[in-house]
């Protein structure tokens, strides 16, 4: 009774790495391979739109670091309603000319357009755009790395459906015998060839089957669900995955040619290198405060003020400078904030490279153990198919009670689902040390 529980356990139990909780409905069936199922994922992923997002603003942020070479242009205008004003006019000689009492100023109207090029800013703008430019690289390389993620998370979710399917098959499969074995149990039993006792045991054993049959089409219908939502199908699209496309493991590498390709070719390495001189750049940004701006300028003023003064042509040209004086003791601690992102950066990449190096190992040594599970598990179908074969024989002559039968069926199940199981996640076990060395999607 103790291994009967198992099973069922076994396949209550079938992990459902995403597994959703969603109506159920098999209005329409659909065979798909794990490539379809990765170019669907990838086709409709939210996470590959949102980093596509990301990227569309990085560009703009590039696109505005670059508009900042661009001439700064004003044009302002008002019309003032004024009080009864006393107005002095100046001579040229530069005496008082005296009150304009006579004169009714009571509006006033004027315009002024103005034209700064910037010429030098203490490089903030060459700098500016480098950093940009680095955290648009850097997006790119997040979208590349999310999209390594996405093509895993499909894999995992495509293998765990059909270990899903292959369990429910294996479990029907073993109800139909176990009812044929209460069928003919239920007429030794009318016959007096068979105790009571003995065909209760035998539709007990069926009653477990069927209840494990029911948690394995449950997981099934999770299974589906999720890789619906991940595939942007309809949710009540049954799917029928293709075993054939899923064992496609390829020639194993050493741990050190893994950990080479990933220095080589890991996207999130590569954003953060970009970041790194991204903060670097915002150093020379920041220290750009320490000097002058100067640009040129150009501007023309217009001005009316009826029954008084008219202003027209008043055009000018000249160069600007601003330096701010305070820049002197404020600017130190913008630099040190921008070298201490720059020092927060270099100690991510490092953290990550421990990652990495943590990840690749553990990759590569789930997948030679899961190499060396299926010979163990490929070894055990073969024992418990033999121990099945004799206690049914020792059964048939008396030399076996029942329930040593049904714990010999019942173990052979076991061995068939741990084959199955072992031939999937050692697929999976590849494809994660393919994306530890980022060569997932090569």
């Amino acid at each position: 009774m103790k291994h009967r529980r198992c099973i069922i356990s076994k396949i209550v139990f079938l992990p459902l790495l995403f597994a959703v909780c969603h109506v159920w409905a098999q209005d329409t069936a659909k065979s798909l391979t794990l490539q379809e199922a990765i170019d669907l994922s990838l086709k409709n992923s939210k996470q590959l739109k949102l980093s596509k997002a990301r990227i569309d603003e990085a560009v703009a942020a590039t696109k505005e670091a670059i508009e900042r070479r661009l001439p700064d242009v004003s044009v302002s205008a008002s019309y003032l309603q004024l009080s009864r004003p006393n107005v002095n006019m100046k001579n040229g000689g530069g005496n008082d000319s005296g009150s304009v009492s006579n004169v009714n100023v009571s509006q006033a109207f004027y315009g002024i357009a103005n034209v700064s090029m910037p010429v030098y800013a203490g490089l903030k703008v060459k700098y500016g755009i480098e950093s940009a430019k680095y955290l648009e690289q850097a997006s790119m390389m997040d979208a590349d790395n999310d999209r390594q993620g996405v093509i895993l998370n499909t894999i995992a979710a495509y293998i765990n459906l059909y270990k899903a399917n292959a369990a429910a098959k294996l479990v029907e499969e073993n109800l139909v015998q176990s009812r044929q074995r209460d069928t003919d149990f239920s007429n030794l039993e009318k016959n007096g060839l068979l105790a009571r006792n003995d065909l209760l045991k035998a539709q007990l054993e069926t009653s477990n089957f069927e209840l494990s049959l029911l948690d394995a089409q449950n997981n099934i219908k999770l299974a589906t669900v999720n890789m619906n939502l991940m595939l942007g199908l309809p949710e009540a699209t049954q799917l029928i995955p293709d075993s054939a496309s899923i064992h496609q493991s390829g020639e194993i590498k050493t741990i050190d040619e893994y950990e080479q390709l990933a220095a080589q070719n890991r996207n999130d390495v590569k954003a953060l290198q970009y970041r790194q001189k991204a903060a670097d750049a915002g150093i020379k940004v920041a220290k750009g405060d320490y000097y002058p701006s100067i640009a040129l300028t150009g501007g023309y003023i217009a001005a009316d003020v009826p029954k008084l003064l008219t202003i027209t042509n008043a055009f000018n040209v000249g160069v600007g400078v601003k330096y701010s004086l305070s820049s002197l003791w404020k600017t130190g601690s913008k630099v040190q904030q921008a070298k201490a992102r720059e020092q927060q950066v270099i100690a991510n990449e490092a953290i990550l490279n421990d990652e990495i190096h943590l990840s690749i190992n553990k990759a590569y040594q789930d997948y030679l153990s899961g190499l060396k599970k299926i010979e163990v598990y490929n070894k055990a179908l073969e024992q418990a198919t033999e121990n099945y074969r004799i206690s049914k024989n020792k059964y048939n002559n008396s030399l076996l009670t029942l329930t040593d039968l049904l714990d010999a069926d019942v173990a052979q199940l076991q061995a068939k689902l741990n084959v199955t199981f072992a031939k999937a996640d050692i697929e999976l076990a590849y494809q994660t040390l393919l994306q530890r060395a980022g060569m997932l999607n090569k």
